[in-house]
């Protein structure tokens, strides 16, 4: 199974999406400054999930919502 999550930083009120197998672990890995590209935006809280048996399916819906147009998307329809 994979994941595409979006969470989002209760200090700085900012967005990330990404892609994992583990949801809870990558969301405790994020809240523990354990990623590189989050550890500014401590605390993260999950705001929208997806599960995708298909990885290649997952990593491609991932990608466009890190698109301008995915993040229209994103902004209108799952947050």
């Amino acid at each position: 199974m994979y994941y595409i999550y979006i969470i989002r930083s209760l200090k700085r009120g900012m967005y990330y999406t990404g892609i994992t197998h583990d949801l809870c672990k990558r969301i405790l890995e994020h809240n523990n400054e354990l990623s590189q590209f989050t550890k500014s935006g401590i605390p993260w809280k999950l705001v929208w999930y997806c599960v995708y048996v298909d990885k290649y399916k997952a990593t491609q819906f991932e990608k466009y919502l890190k698109t301008a147009s995915g993040i229209a998307f994103r902004n209108k329809r799952l947050i």
